[in-house]
């Protein structure tokens, strides 16, 4: 088939975004804002959110402040609370899909099966649940914390009562009376807890690792100040800048200075202190590894709800289910009602990673298979004309994901303009020796941060121990290196040239270190 043919049976986009969270929904803005008018967004669900479209489980809310979790190019002077609710920050992307326009451009129930790289045509040819289209420019906004992970436990599929995981709550069970079983001490379950403490008729934690828990110092935010937001946008701009800013200063601590964090540890220490009076049950919360390490969470209702006579911490994994029986990895057994997992999400693993195929059809799992990586967090060698959002090397310990989006936001941008400058059918390959330095560079960087340094294993680590999940930098840092496309890091591919296909990233003792 011609490549004219093969156009006029698929329709052809100047660019499709998989996903409508954050990501999604703030390269649709931007594109629209560069004129470009000519996409889609594909969305598995039947609504925009992502993972808080998803996650609707009791007490979810966010962790960053909200006036710092929202795009400065949509800014909201109404957040209810300092942090925020999923109720509240799902609004707000429906206003955002709203305001800007963007419910056009957005093709729900439309789930990416393949994306594979058209090596003649110079395009990319995207299935879907709903038919197949083609693009110049295929932009991944899939999003880490997407898909859920449930641990294959021995046993589970035979327990007789209710199973599901945190992001996928089941909210037509009654929890009321149950004697419930919640698998996992991360940021879901530490607000899971609290909130269905009050009507479980018994609660058992199964805690392998103690996580740090700070006080979280949420409010309402007064009708006077949400009237002086929209009265005075200066008082916004201003509370969101001191907001980065404080954040921005505490960087150097968890990436240069790890020793710092110790006052950290002790107000952490002291909040549990006031709560935890059982000398035993102190001793199973305490972390032995420096904050910071993994995620940092945040609750005031954490501890006091772990207090309650119809609660018991297991200071152990799930080893095997029996039954309606659960046994932990020290031995222990439980008797329960209901399951809830609350073991995070395909992170180092992505799923849509195994659904992208670039050069030569190599998926872009396979081609992670040694570790993800990518270019500035965005293009991966072997895979033309195609961005990630969130990709590699991008999260964040202690600020807002957002700003980091934004930046990569400006990549894309610059990516597309140079396109258009080079004119006629043309794509851009990230060369394998750029991916190879820069990725070299962050995992340098890496090594006395507290991820690698702190004494404990986390979900920003892959399997080989590499730190593949957060940025070791500043969000102003990963702005100006994000800011324009550099083509020296990437091959120019026109029509006959022959691209280079994806080899697995090597890693080495250093690397892995």
């Amino acid at each position: 088939m011609t490549e004219r043919e093969h156009e006029r049976e698929h329709e052809h986009l100047r660019v499709a975004v998989i996903g409508s969270g954050f990501g999604g929904l703030g390269a649709a803005v931007r594109l629209r804002r560069a004129g470009v008018t000519d996409f889609v967004v594909l969305e598995r669900r039947d609504a925009v959110g992502g993972t808080w479209h998803d996650n609707t489980y009791p007490g979810c809310a966010c962790d960053v402040p909200s006036h710092l979790y929202s795009f400065s190019f949509a800014p909201n002077p109404d957040w209810p609370r300092s942090f925020s609710g999923q109720e509240h920050i799902r609004a707000y992307l429906e206003d955002v899909a709203d305001t800007f326009g963007l419910r056009q451009h957005i093709r729900f129930r439309h789930e990416v099966l393949q994306a594979s790289w058209d090596g003649e045509a110079l395009h990319w040819v995207v299935e879907t649940s709903q038919g197949t289209l083609t693009a110049d420019l295929l932009v991944s906004a899939a999003g880490p914390l997407s898909d859920p992970k449930i641990p294959d436990i021995p046993g589970l599929a035979s327990f007789p009562g209710a199973v599901f995981h945190s992001g996928q709550w089941d909210h037509g069970y009654d929890l009321r009376g149950k004697r419930v079983a919640m698998i996992g001490t991360g940021a879901s379950a530490i607000q899971v807890v609290p909130a269905i403490q009050p009507d479980v008729g018994h609660l058992t934690l199964f805690q392998r690792t103690p996580p740090w828990v700070l006080p979280r110092v949420d409010r309402r935010i007064s009708g006077a100040e949400r009237w002086l937001h929209r009265t005075l946008p200066a008082t916004r701009y201003l509370r969101r800048q001191l907001l980065w800013a404080i954040r921005e200063l505490q960087v150097g601590a968890f990436t240069k200075h790890p020793g710092e964090l110790g006052l950290v540890e002790k107000l952490a220490s002291a909040h549990m202190k006031r709560v935890i009076k059982d000398p035993v049950l102190r001793r199973q919360l305490t972390p032995d590894y420096r904050i910071g390490c993994k995620r940092i969470l945040l609750s005031n209702s954490y501890y006091p709800a772990l207090a309650q006579p119809n609660v018991d911490l297991v200071a152990s994994g799930l080893r095997e289910v029996r039954g309606s029986t659960l046994v932990a990895a020290d031995g222990t057994e439980t008797e329960v009602d209901a399951v809830i997992f609350g073991t995070g999400f395909h992170v180092t693993e992505t799923p849509i990673a195994r659904r992208i195929k670039g050069v030569g059809g190599r998926t872009l799992a396979e081609s992670w298979s040694g570790g993800m990586q990518a270019l500035r967090g965005a293009s991966q060698a072997g895979f033309p004309n195609f961005m990630t959002v969130v990709g590699p090397n991008t999260g964040l310990g202690n600020s807002s994901m957002i700003l980091i989006i934004e930046a990569q936001l400006n990549y894309l941008i610059d990516y597309l303009r140079h396109l258009d400058t080079l004119g006629g059918r043309v794509a851009l390959d990230a060369r394998a020796e750029a991916v190879r330095a820069w990725s070299d560079h962050v995992q340098e960087r890496m090594r006395r941060t507290v991820w690698q340094t702190g004494g404990c294993h986390s979900w920003y680590q892959d399997a080989s121990g590499r730190n593949t999940t957060v940025w070791p930098g500043t969000t102003s840092e990963f702005r100006r290196v994000t800011r324009q496309v550099r083509l020296t890091e990437y091959d120019v591919l026109r029509p006959g040239t022959p691209a280079r296909a994806a080899q697995p990233a090597p890693v080495t003792e250093e690397a892995a270190a």
